[in-house]
C-alpha cells in the first residue's frame, strides 16, 4: 500500500493539508503536536518513505548525512549507528560512514571529504583533542556524540554514574573488597572519568582501592587482572565490557567463580560467555536516535548548540 501512496494521499486520510504532511516528515517543530503524532502515527502504520530524489530536488539537499566513527570495529559505536539509521532513515537521508582513527588530523580529512560529497550535516564522534577549530566550518549542522565541545551540539554518557552505579550495587550486597580496572587517563571519558569515579567512591565509603590501567583491549584486561587479584578480592568492576571480557577471562582461569565482574556496555557477548556478570547499559542506541533528531532540528531551523546526557542503568 505505501509503495503506492502520496504525500497528497496521506494529507487526504489524515484530514490535513498537503504542506503540513511535508513538515511532518521533515520534523518542522511548528507543527502542532496532536497533529504531528496523527500524521506520524499514519505513516509508521503503512510504512510510508518519501521519495529521496523528488525531496532532494524539493529542500535543495543531498539528502546525505555524514557519520565519522573513531574506528569502524567499535562495537559500542556500532550500537549508536544503529539508533541514527533508525531516525536518518525514517527521514529519507542516507548515510555515508567513515572513519577518524581518534586523531584529529583523521577529523580534518574526514571533514573535508564529507564537504566535498556535499553531505548536509554531520554526525561526529568525538574524543579528547577535539576543538572548535577543527570544527569551524560546520557550525550549524554538526553534533557531536560522546565528547562535548563548546559552541556546538552533542550527546553524551553518563560516565560518572555508569560506575557509581556498580559501586553502589557492590556496596549494597556487603562487597567491601572492591578493585578496578581502567583505561589510561589519557582517554578522558572511558579512562579518566570512570577510573575518577571509582576512586571517589572509595573514598567516600573509607574503601581501600585497587586498580590497574592500561590499553582498551582484552590482552591489557587479562594481564592487569593477574596483578591486582588478591585472595580478598570480592568484586572487580571493568570501564568497559571489552575490559570485562578480559578480565573475567583470566579470573575463570583462576577457578574464581566467587569474584563478580562488573562491565561497562551491556554487551552481549559477555553476557553470554560469562553469565554471572554484571553491565550497565550506557544508552548507545537512544544516544544514537536523540543525535539524530538534534541534528535534523539544527538543519531545518537554527538553534543554539544543546549538550545532552544519556541516562544509563544496570543490567543484572
Amino acid at each position: 500500500m505505501a509503495q503506492n501512496l502520496t504525500i497528497l494521499d496521506i494529507a487526504r486520510m489524515c484530514g490535513v493539508g498537503k504542506s503540513t504532511v511535508s513538515r511532518v516528515i521533515n520534523q518542522d517543530p511548528k507543527v502542532k503536536p496532536d497533529t504531528r503524532d496523527k500524521v506520524q502515527a499514519f505513516i509508521d502504520e503503512v510504512g510510508f518513505v518519501p521519495s529521496r530524489s523528488a525531496k532532494a530536488m524539493r529542500t535543495k539537499r543531498s539528502m546525505v548525512i555524514g557519520v565519522i566513527l573513531t574506528r569502524l570495529d567499535s562495537a559500542s559505536e556500532n550500537k549508536v549507528i544503529r539508533g541514527i539509521l533508525n531516525i536518518l532513515t525514517q527521514h529519507g537521508y542516507d548515510t555515508l560512514l567513515m572513519e577518524s582513527q581518534m586523531t584529529t588530523e583523521g577529523v580534518e580529512h574526514c571533514l573535508n571529504t564529507l564537504k566535498q560529497r556535499g553531505v548536509d550535516g554531520v554526525l561526529l564522534f568525538g574524543f579528547c583533542g577535539i576543538t572548535s577549530f577543527e570544527l569551524k566550518n560546520w557550525q550549524h549542522n554538526l553534533v557531536l556524540l560522546a565528547w562535548p565541545t563548546d559552541g556546538f551540539s552533542s550527546v553524551c554518557y553518563d560516565d560518572a554514574r555508569a560506575i557509581e552505579l556498580s559501586c553502589q550495587h557492590l556496596y549494597d550486597l556487603g562487597k567491601r573488597h572492591i578493585a578496578f580496572i581502567g583505561v589510561d587517563d589519557k582517554d578522558e571519558t572511558t579512562g579518566l572519568r570512570r577510573t575518577r569515579a571509582y576512586l571517589d567512591f572509595c573514598q567516600k565509603h573509607q574503601l581501600t582501592p585497587r586498580f590497574a590501567t592500561g590499553e582498551l583491549n582484552y590482552h591489557s584486561a587479562f594481564d592487569n587482572t593477574a596483578h591486582i587479584l588478591e585472595s580478598t578480592t570480592q568484586a572487580i568492576i571493568c570501564a568497559s565490557d571489552t575490559l570485562a571480557l578480559g578480565s573475567a577471562y583470566y579470573v575463570q582461569s583462576q577457578a574464581r567463580s566467587e569474584v563478580i565482574i562488573c562491565g561497562v556496555g551491556h554487551s552481549e557477548l559477555l553476557k553470554f560467555l560469562f553469565p554471572n556478570t554484571i553491565s550497565v547499559e550506557l544508552g548507545y542506541e537512544q544516544a544514537g536516535i536523540q543525535a539524530a533528531r538534534l541534528l535534523l532540528e539544527h538543519l531545518h531551523q537554527q538553534q543554539t548548540p544543546k549538550q545532552k546526557i544519556c541516562q544509563c542503568s544496570l543490567i543484572q
